[in-house]
């Protein structure tokens, strides 16, 4: 989750920044795994159900509107089906419920597959991941981020975070700092207390973006991917057997990534990306 003044920024403008051609996209999808195009006449609209309290993924615009990344894709993904579509806010807490309730079709609101989700609804095929990454002051010579070269080398984390369990679990030669909230690790690493921050992908990647970074710091290494810490990814949550709508789906998100329009998307939400 983003702090208040990343949300913001990326709400003021979240295509501000012009992308260097060296940005990395993630990239899902296997070409020699093409999806089946669905029967798309057997659809006649969707019914998008996301929230507004997740920037620069949804939230809400300067007229009250849902906008953001997950906003965007829904409508690429209707233009791509040639079909009509609504987007439509509620808390995100109710999100699920709604759905299975007929209130809406699919829930586009960076919602993660787990053993909980799952039992009450289907999801797309992935179609991002939220990566953990190293960060480095600039001046650090620290470069090769595997364990063995951590070795008594202090690392700032959040305390409780999956990202404070994978460091003691698979760096362990390192000297986990645990701190009581991302703002404070962050400036425990501009204070050169710590040697490294260990956090979530997205959040640095605007940190370091922004002006409360004052450009000290840079990513080193990674990212990291491992889904036993960090999850399998976010898709598309639809109601359990709707088979026809996750199917189409996910054609649809193929086809935007084929051609580039996911790409174009990305880039414009993430002008230093969390790859």
């Amino acid at each position: 989750m983003l702090c208040a003044t990343e949300r913001t920024a990326l709400a003021a403008d979240p295509s501000a920044a012009a992308a260097p051609p060296s940005v990395a996209v993630p990239d899902f999808w296997d070409p020699r795994r093409r999806p089946e195009r669905p029967d798309l006449s057997r659809l006649q609209s969707i019914r998008f159900l996301t929230d507004l309290d997740y920037p620069p993924f949804n939230y809400a615009g300067p007229d009250g509107n849902p906008t953001g990344f997950n906003v965007d894709l829904a409508r690429f993904i209707c233009d791509e089906i040639k079909i009509s579509c609504t987007i439509q806010a509620r808390p995100f807490a109710s999100l699920l419920e709604a759905l299975n309730d007929n209130r809406g079709d699919a829930v586009i609101a960076s919602l993660a597959p787990t053993a909980e989700t799952r039992r009450l609804a289907d999801f797309t095929d992935p179609y991002y991941r939220t990566p953990a990454r190293f960060v480095a002051r600039r001046d650090s010579s620290i470069g090769d981020l595997v364990p063995e070269r951590l070795e008594g080398k202090k690392v700032a984390v959040v305390a409780g975070t999956a990202h404070e369990a994978y460091l003691k679990a698979m760096f362990t030669e390192a000297e986990v700092r645990s701190y009581p909230s991302a703002e404070a690790a962050r400036e425990a690493l501009q204070k050169k207390d710590v040697d490294l921050l260990f956090d979530d992908g997205i959040a640095l990647a605007f940190w370091l973006n922004g002006t409360e970074s004052a450009g000290c710091c840079t990513f080193r290494g990674g990212p990291f991917l491992e889904s036993r810490f960090f999850g399998e990814g976010v898709g598309i949550a639809v109601k359990r057997g709707n088979d026809l709508l996750r199917q189409t789906l996910n054609w649809a998100l193929f086809q935007l990534w084929e051609k580039g329009s996911f790409t174009d998307l990305w880039l414009r939400y993430f002008p230093i990306s969390p790859f």
